[in-house]
């Protein structure tokens, strides 16, 4: 049986429901071993790093760089922030948290999504919870940080209305961007 097109997108009625039936939730302690899994496959495809994805995983543990992950308690909820998983039933697809950053400033950390469920309009939720828990936490602005190499990203925040700010640190490699909420 050939399924009948949205109109506009080009989108499947079955991928249409697919997205629909992702639920974001705040994250929970048994998932942030599969909320890292989900940030490094996806950093990993972006960056081509050499090294196989179990050593990538087992390098950031290691040198403790996603431990804001393993304790988003004291890192996010205890902070004025959130940290939020996409889950496709029991599995953890993406991820998205924010945080104090100064005064009436957020930050956007940690959005993520399995390239498998990217163009479904899921990133698209999940900012939006995220921006209305920042709005709610009584924060005016938000800002992130990104790669220069992360383009589908950068593309995806602009629609969203965040506009590109100059970063504080010297990296060329960073892209700093900002919104008003």
């Amino acid at each position: 049986m050939r399924l009948l097109e949205d109109s506009g997108e080009g989108k499947s009625y079955a991928t249409l429901w697919k997205a629909m039936t992702i639920k974001i939730q705040r994250i929970e302690p048994h998932q942030t071993a599969e909320a890292k899994r989900v940030i490094l496959t996806v950093a990993w495809n972006i960056y081509t790093w050499p090294a196989s994805l179990a050593e990538i995983i087992e390098q950031f543990d290691e040198r403790g760089e996603l431990r804001d992950v393993d304790d988003p308690q004291s890192y996010y909820f205890d902070r004025r922030g959130t940290f939020l998983v996409a889950m496709d039933q029991e599995q953890v697809v993406g991820t998205g948290a924010v945080r104090y950053f100064e005064r009436d400033t957020a930050e956007l950390k940690r959005l993520w999504l399995l390239e498998a469920y990217h163009g479904q309009g899921i990133g698209y939720r999940l900012v939006k919870r995220l921006l209305s828990f920042a709005r709610e936490a009584g924060y005016l602005r938000i800002r992130l940080l990104t790669d220069r190499r992360s383009k589908r990203a950068i593309a995806f925040y602009q629609k969203v209305g965040f506009q590109p700010i100059t970063c504080q640190e010297d990296d060329p490699d960073d892209v700093c961007m900002e919104m008003e909420i």
